[in-house]
């Protein structure tokens, strides 16, 4: 199974940090961001990965190599160079579904590159049992964190659901999809991923999972110097 990491953020918040060095290769206890994904990875048995880009993008390629130390084959999606910028989450997607499922159909991981979580396993078993089945995607969430209080979902089994309150988890930025998920999106079109979401969900075909092991999504540079400092950030 390929697997899909999201590298294509301004990384505004992280300022003036992002101002020179894209967010994903900013260096959180020992390694890039990105590179703890890609480490998860390869040990998962994930060999293809697609790294989609746009702010500072050259510094991608020039800092991670054809992937060859994990590895890994790495291809990216330039959206800078494509597009003249990111595409958002759907949008980067959609257009990657070439690299992702050459046959139209195939599953694949997909992981937001700015979110630490040293203790996630990109489990083969749970890819196996997600491509067996019929949902358009499977999400990791988490109990709602502070920047997100009123949440994203309600779980109700293995199914998350909007049409309920409270909605106590918040997407983890870690999912299984199907290319079914971004159906409506056309390559190139800058897009959303709420809405696919929040339609598979109504649709009864969006599976999730509580994440428990340590998360951060890593925003700031307070942050950032914390978790560096051994603090829980």
């Amino acid at each position: 199974m390929r697997a899909m990491i999201l590298a294509a953020g301004r990384g505004e918040r992280m300022r003036p940090l992002t101002d020179t060095c894209p967010k994903p290769l900013l260096s959180v206890r020992g390694q890039t961001l990105i590179a703890w994904h890609l480490t998860a990875l390869a040990r998962a048995g994930v060999r293809e990965v697609v790294i989609n880009t746009a702010h500072l993008e050259d510094q991608f390629p020039a800092a991670l190599g054809d992937g060859s130390r994990w590895g890994l084959t790495l291809h990216y999606a330039m959206e800078g160079r494509l597009y003249g910028g990111a595409l958002e989450t759907a949008g980067g997607v959609a257009s990657a579904l070439p690299l992702l499922a050459p046959q139209g159909h195939e599953p694949f991981w997909v992981v937001s590159a700015d979110i630490y979580a040293p203790g996630f396993t990109f489990d083969p078993a749970l890819a196996a049992a997600f491509a067996a089945g019929t949902d358009e995607a499977w999400l990791w969430v988490v109990p709602n964190p502070a920047f997100s209080p009123g949440g994203d979902f309600a779980l109700q089994g293995d199914r998350l659901v909007r049409a309920a309150q409270p909605r106590p988890y918040t997407y983890a930025n870690f999912a299984l999809m199907r290319p079914a998920l971004v159906a409506g999106v056309a390559p190139g079109q800058r897009a959303a991923l709420a809405p696919c979401l929040f339609r598979a969900a109504d649709a009864g075909r969006l599976g999730g999972l509580v994440l428990t092991s340590e998360w951060h999504n890593v925003g700031t540079p307070a942050q950032l110097a914390a978790l560096n400092a051994g603090a829980a950030a």
